[in-house]
């Protein structure tokens, strides 16, 4: 669901004055013909709300939204504050917020259904439809369940790099690498090292082939060298093959979370 701009705003608690706007005559007849040029000059606006383009306006309004949530019965994560959860006995409903977005799913279709009442009767919002993309992940689906990928981002990180006509590899890393803070020459802009590293912990969330290759060249943010980016590019061709790949969320399955942890 998308929020309305115009009602991205939250009740002031301090002191907020603004200049009249452009054209404003008075606040009415009789006082726009005895008020001088000097006395509009010095009059001021007092908001008693924050306003879309006010830098108080999203800390307002991301309060006055959890507020709601939290009266319909969610609880805010302590993790993560843009997420809400609520737990029934019969359903699990959570809403993911980013900016004046939200992603809203769960067991029970009712709730969410009033919920999205409940949200209407208090903002001016407007229900997109099922979730297709957000922030750069896509979402398909699939009689044999959801498949979550980033191959848009994917490819415009192909592209960015110019890695999109290269030649493409089967494996994310070199075989038996081993590198080093002092593996090569230092880089004339280690931001763009850093820039290209973070875009791949962004993409790792759909593909959890590469998590071990970028946790891997992550450890040489502070000083990258030439052979860090090689093998950063390495991971580029290994993509340029795998654009495609993704998480299959199987709508027919025992699911079951394994964890594995080394002991370093």
């Amino acid at each position: 669901m998308d929020a309305s701009n115009a009602f991205l705003h939250g009740d002031l608690k301090e002191e907020v004055y603004m200049t009249l706007p452009t054209g404003y005559a008075g606040f009415g007849r009789d006082t726009q013909a005895t008020q001088t040029s000097s006395t509009k000059r010095r009059m001021v606006c007092k908001l008693l709300r924050s306003l879309y383009a006010l830098k108080q306006a999203p800390r307002q309004w991301f309060e006055k939204l959890s507020i709601v949530l939290v009266q319909f019965g969610f609880h805010q994560s302590k993790a993560d504050y843009t997420l809400f959860t609520k737990h029934t006995p019969t359903s699990y409903i959570a809403v993911l917020v980013y900016v004046d977005d939200m992603v809203i799913t769960g067991s029970d279709d009712k709730v969410i259904s009033a919920l999205k009442s409940y949200l209407s009767a208090q903002f001016h919002m407007k229900d997109l439809g099922y979730l297709s993309y957000f922030l750069g992940l896509e979402v398909n689906r699939t009689p044999e369940g959801i498949f979550l990928c980033q191959r848009k981002y994917t490819l415009d990180l192909l592209k960015e790099t110019k890695i999109n006509n290269c030649q493409s590899l089967k494996v994310p890393l070199t075989p038996n690498l081993k590198l080093y803070m002092d593996s090569g020459e230092p880089l004339e802009d280690p931001n763009r090292y850093r820039r290209l590293v973070g875009k791949l912990i962004y993409l790792s969330i759909t593909r959890p082939d590469i998590s071990f290759a970028v946790q891997f060249l992550n450890q040489f943010m502070s000083c990258p060298v030439d052979a860090h980016m090689q093998e950063a590019f390495h991971v580029l061709r290994y993509l340029h093959a795998t654009a495609e790949h993704g998480i299959l969320l199987a709508a027919n399955s025992n699911f079951q979370l394994k964890a594995y942890c080394d002991s370093d």
